[in-house]
């Protein structure tokens, strides 16, 4: 039997957290462990339950989710669920090490891929933000940050991540198994000094690799 995925919501509302209960808990590999109606029993609770992953609202009571996202994304994979998507929270949520930002008018399709997509080291972001993501990581005219960094192979997966790509989509193009990738790809944060592969995909754009 595959493990499940351990999941703990943070919400201040009770209808949100109870939705996502009932969302995740009808799959077969996954399981909500616990809830947090606040940002800080959010971080209580994530130290004590160990959840795999973390689903965080922005605007919670005592911290927001950016503070628990900055406080627990070294040890478990922090999405942030929010109804509001300035760019300012997208990209300190990013910036702390989210592993996906998404929001909830999404709908329950795409919640479900982004546990599955953290799980397997992805980073899913709603479609309506990552248009305007990506160009603010286009670079600015005459200026490009250099590729000595990494060989020809991680450039080339840094250039399918900043695609859009998947890690089994990636696999697929190269040829090569997705635990290859993943290799590459944690060869590349390392080399880069990013946290997650939106960081990857932001070096692309501003070397003008993507």
């Amino acid at each position: 039997m595959t493990a499940q995925t351990r999941i703990l919501v943070a919400d201040d509302q009770e209808d949100v957290r109870s939705g996502f209960r009932l969302v995740l808990d009808s799959q077969p590999d996954m399981t909500v462990v616990g809830e947090a109606a606040d940002g800080a029993a959010a971080v209580d609770l994530a130290r004590t339950l160990r959840p795999d992953v973390v689903l965080a609202d922005i605007r919670m009571p005592k911290r927001d989710g950016l503070e628990v996202t900055r406080l627990l994304a070294a040890r478990t994979k922090v999405i942030v669920v929010t109804t509001f998507d300035l760019d300012d929270y997208v990209h300190t949520a990013l910036r702390h090490g989210a592993c996906g930002f998404l929001l909830k008018r999404s709908g329950p399709t795409l919640l479900i891929e982004a546990v599955r997509a953290a799980m397997a080291g992805d980073t899913l972001i709603s479609p309506q933000i990552t248009v305007r993501l990506l160009r603010h990581l286009a670079p600015e005219p005459g200026r490009t940050r250099p590729l000595d960094p990494l060989t020809p192979r991680e450039r080339e997966v840094a250039r399918l991540v900043a695609q859009g790509m998947t890690n089994a989509e990636i696999a697929a193009e190269l040829v090569v198994t997705p635990g290859t990738v993943k290799t590459h790809l944690a060869n590349v944060q390392a080399k880069l000094e990013v946290r997650n592969r939106v960081g990857v995909a932001s070096w692309a754009w501003q070397s003008g690799l993507a």
